[in-house]
């Protein structure tokens, strides 16, 4: 729309009022000016794709995530196409951004830290490295498991900026200077049980007199399974809370303990961070103690502690570390200590056993974080839109 029209132009004419198509354009180019910026510094629209934080947050929850709670990050990358993250449409490896210029980690300021328990949206820490079409999102999981040579010969392998690495979805189980620690499944921080999320699920063993459970009963509950059976008596469901309360007062439940994988099968220590076997044997049920990195502080590094910070301090922080005659080296000068340029933080999925998190690829540095994930705006399912979920806050 001209909104000058009774401007004169040099001649002491009425400027040329714009046609239909022009104003339609540059109502397009405001449009897209203004949409790209609230994206970039208030908030930005998501879907859940996966169960990792069922029951709080279910496939197909569309959620608006807060850019301003923790503050804006700036772009990094910021020569980007308007609207697509990191790959043109239609295509699987086609870059939607150029890296001709690229800029330092900044955040505005926001209305809080990061807390503990908050639900929280970053970029996948491993997403640096991806392997096309591969059916594991984690490149270097793969390598561990496969070998360098024979990854890199079987797919596509690209690198993308920070701010450019798959989007993930977690609760912030520790804060920068905590200690995390499960045991039997349990989280605890700073040596205190966390709280569990009421919609949180967990696999447990449900041991019954003999009898079967009815199928009826489980439907009320929401109970979905069971995942396995064994031993005739013993069943394997995904539960929360509550169903755990409530298959306690069946007269057929002998008892109910968490499932820990590396007691019933012939458990793979090297999948869990920090995949070093000959100092940690940790797995998703007992892990840790584990100190989250604090800008600032400072920690004693020596072999027991080495593959635990590698990448903190060579990726995220951009030094060179190595060992070497028995010494370590960052930057090329002996070091028994480092001291944090970042803060980081510990991310899991509520829903325990069906979440790829902190406990296999480690701690998300602060310059990963894209916002606080605010409100559930539509949500669908296989019955069609699930209208108790609308409009409601995440917590």
């Amino acid at each position: 729309m001209n909104l000058a029209f009774w401007k004169k132009n040099k001649e002491g004419q009425p400027k040329k009022k714009k046609s239909t198509a022009r104003e339609w354009l540059d109502a397009g180019i405001f449009a897209i000016i203004a949409a790209t910026l609230i994206r970039t510094f208030i908030f930005e629209a998501y879907t859940i794709p996966t169960p990792s934080m069922e029951k709080t947050l279910l496939v197909n929850d569309f959620l608006f995530v807060s850019k301003i709670s923790y503050g804006p990050r700036i772009p990094m990358t910021p020569l980007a196409m308007p609207f697509v993250h990191h790959t043109m449409p239609f295509t699987k490896s086609t870059k939607a951004y150029s890296e001709a210029v690229k800029w330092k980690y900044k955040r505005l300021p926001g209305f809080s830290d990061i807390k503990r328990y908050d639900v929280v949206v970053f970029n996948f820490p491993e997403g640096d490295t991806v392997a096309i079409d591969a059916p594991d999102p984690s490149y270097y999981n793969m390598v561990r498991q496969a070998g360098w040579q024979a990854v890199n010969n079987s797919y596509q392998i690209i690198h993308r900026p920070v701010d450019k690495r798959e989007n993930y979805i977690k609760r912030c189980m520790a804060e920068a200077g905590d200690t995390i620690k499960i045991v039997h499944g349990v989280v605890y921080v700073n040596g205190q049980p966390a709280p569990v999320p009421p919609g949180s699920q967990h696999k447990y063993v449900v041991e019954t007199t003999g009898d079967q459970l009815n199928s009826s009963r489980l439907e009320e509950l929401g109970i979905v399974g069971p995942e396995y059976t064994f031993d005739n008596n013993k069943y394997v469901y995904n539960l929360t809370p509550e169903n755990v309360t409530a298959l306690r007062q069946f007269p057929i439940v002998k008892n109910i303990t968490v499932y820990e994988e590396s007691n019933y099968v012939d458990f793979n220590y090297n999948m869990v961070f920090p995949h070093d076997t000959t100092h940690v044997k940790w797995t998703e049920e007992n892990f840790g103690p584990l100190y989250i990195p604090k800008k600032g502080a400072t920690i004693k590094l020596d072999d027991s502690n080495f593959a635990i910070y590698d990448r903190a301090i060579r990726v995220y922080e951009g030094n060179t570390l190595e060992r070497k005659d028995g010494k370590i080296f960052i930057n090329g000068q002996p070091a028994d200590s480092y001291t944090f340029k970042m803060n980081y933080y510990w991310m899991m999925g509520d829903n325990r056993n069906n979440s790829l998190d902190s406990r296999f690829w480690g701690f998300v540095p602060e310059d990963h974080v894209v916002g606080k994930a605010w409100l559930i705006w539509m949500s669908y399912g296989e019955h069609g839109i699930r209208w108790s979920r609308l409009f409601r806050g995440i917590k």
